[in-house]
């Protein structure tokens, strides 16, 4: 296990591969899913990963995004995403990583204030997105993975893989 970096391995032919970093399995399968179902002419991957560093494997793909999904009803959450942070180097911080915070919606609930994850995007640099992630609301899943695919994408526009991973949350804003 070692630090991830961003070109330790050759990219793949019209292939992006997402990398969802967070401790809600659920959330992140159905952010997943949602991603896979945005339509373009390339092939996306999207691994799940509740923390890092990940296992060093020669059959892993490039990772060209990573998204580090905070709930913010959960100081667990963002602990281990702190944690992860320091086993990514920080050229993955020019343009391929991203925050995703959930549960903002409703701020009586929160455990981690808004502010936290606000200084913490803004000391790595990224962007920060702000959105309530519940299955009863798809069409929120699917505006999540739009903005994170079409803002932060490693190519504009990234399609449904063939390897079955999936995603899916909701409503956001974004945060340059």
């Amino acid at each position: 296990m070692s630090v991830l970096r961003p070109l330790d391995k050759q990219p793949g032919l019209n292939t992006a591969t997402i990398l969802l970093v967070g401790t809600e399995d659920a959330l992140l399968q159905q952010l997943a899913d949602s991603m896979l179902k945005e339509d373009c002419a390339s092939e996306l991957r999207v691994h799940l990963a509740r923390s890092l560093p990940l296992p060093s494997s020669v059959d892993r793909p490039r990772i060209d995004l990573i998204v580090f999904v905070v709930n913010l009803h959960s100081k667990y959450s963002l602990r281990n995403v702190e944690e992860s942070l320091h086993h990514v180097d920080a050229t993955f911080f020019l343009g391929k990583a991203a925050f995703l915070a959930t549960g903002a919606g409703r701020e009586s609930h929160c455990s981690v204030h808004r502010n936290t994850i606000v200084k913490l995007a803004h000391t790595y640099r990224s962007p920060l997105f702000f959105c309530d992630l519940e299955p009863q609301a798809p069409q929120g899943l699917d505006l999540t993975s739009s903005h994170l695919l079409t803002r932060r994408g490693p190519h504009r526009c990234v399609c449904r893989g063939s390897s079955g991973e999936s995603s899916g949350p909701g409503g956001c804003v974004a945060r340059p």
